[in-house]
């Protein structure tokens, strides 16, 4: 998501730090569907990141490009094991989409007793997340993973 300031998933970043400038590239090349391109950005960042936080931020867009469930979860744990890491408060605002996504993966492989924890885990940090369109969606996306591994 891309407004006037970046921010991911309602957190400030600074826009004048080069990670979050290479992240919001990969976005605007993801909106005009120049996937390869974006990816290749992401992947800069992740290698230009200097700390968890920066890392976090690089991985949990390096994730959306993976080709494989596998590969996409290895990125969404190595993102989220980095937002933890960082100590950083900032980081709550993304925790229930990376715990989602987790969720989504494991549900993906088939390992619904994974899928059911995350989707849990997720569920226990929605009171972070803002009220609006993008935190309506992440609930909703929560609630439907849930139902769907009962």
């Amino acid at each position: 998501m891309l407004l006037s300031t970046f921010q991911l998933n309602d957190m400030r970043f600074n826009p004048n730090n080069n990670v979050i400038k290479l992240c919001a590239a990969g976005m605007d090349m993801e909106g005009k569907g120049k996937s390869e391109e974006a990816s290749k950005l992401f992947l800069q960042a992740w290698n230009e990141a200097t700390n968890d936080f920066e890392k976090f931020t690089a991985a949990h867009y390096v994730a959306r490009h993976q080709k494989s469930v596998e590969g996409k979860l290895k990125w969404d744990e190595t993102a989220l094991h980095l937002a933890l890491k960082s100590n950083d408060d900032n980081v709550k605002g993304a925790l229930p989409s990376l715990y989602l996504n987790i969720a989504k993966g494991y549900e993906d492989l088939g390992d619904f007793e994974n899928a059911r924890k995350n989707y849990q885990i997720a569920l226990s940090f929605t009171n972070h997340l803002p009220e609006n369109g993008y935190g309506n969606t992440i609930k909703a996306g929560i609630i439907n993973g849930i139902e769907r591994v009962k």
